[in-house]
């Protein structure tokens, strides 16, 4: 089973600094406090194709798991490990180009794809002008189409190892085991996957408000201190200094 969320913003920013937020997001937590949740982060690779003038950069995060306690809950320990205190890596990978004036992500979870699948895709774009309007006026801002798609596969291993007939029976004992009162034999296999990508659907809605407050504190302060400024308050973060 897939379930998708599309949703669609305008920064009243331009492309060159939207692109450029995108990759301070999670530079320092006093920069961007909707960032708290991300551990650290690593560039895998990065590097301009001749041909094309594009930019290729691979980077992984580790945040805090992304299986709200609310999923974890549905799950047996022997999934889980007995704790929701987790931690995910996530693969970004993206692309700008700046001739031709857009740039494409996708985030992936490395961690936990047998019980959900999380993939988002972001394109960031120049609006098109409105009729009779300067193309500069467009240009002052970036829209973006923001796709996660949801996946569960643990409906498919069940059937898979116990076979459709059996998995009602055996998923309730191993539920009645791990204190769940038969809830995932009531549930069935798809009621397991359809449970765990709508309540990953719905924690990713408020996320998603929470990532663009992020971006826009990050953009905020590139308009009112430039790339120096923030490269600076993040250098006195880090060492501890007091940040003005």
């Amino acid at each position: 089973m897939v379930l998708t969320h599309t949703t669609f913003h305008t920064y009243s920013h331009p492309l060159p600094t939207v692109t450029l937020a995108f990759f301070l997001r999670y530079c320092s937590p006093q920069l961007n406090p909707f960032a708290n949740h991300v551990l650290s982060t690593d560039t895998i690779d990065s590097r301009v194709d001749p041909a094309t003038g594009r930019l290729h950069t691979t980077r992984i995060h580790l945040k805090k798991s992304r299986l709200s306690p609310s999923i974890m809950k549905l799950l047996p320990s022997t999934l889980t490990g007995g704790t929701s205190d987790k931690a995910s890596y996530i693969l970004e990978t993206s692309v700008v180009d700046m001739r031709e004036g857009w740039m494409s992500t996708e985030s992936r979870n490395l961690n936990f794809v047998g019980v959900l699948s999380v993939v988002e895709k972001q394109l960031y774009t120049i609006p098109p002008a409105a009729p009779g309007a300067p193309a500069t006026a467009a240009a002052e801002n970036t829209d973006v189409e923001t796709k996660v798609v949801f996946r569960s596969r643990l409906g498919d291993r069940i059937r898979d190892r116990l076979g459709q007939a059996q998995a009602p029976a055996q998923v309730e004992a191993a539920s009645n085991n791990e204190g769940g009162n038969g809830f995932f034999a009531r549930l069935g296999a798809r009621g397991i996957q359809r449970s765990i990508e709508t309540l990953a659907s719905t924690k990713t809605q408020d996320q998603l408000g929470k990532s663009r407050e992020g971006m826009r504190m990050i953009l905020e302060r590139l308009r009112q201190t430039g790339i120096i400024g923030v490269l600076e308050q993040r250098k006195m973060n880090q060492s501890g200094m007091p940040a003005h």
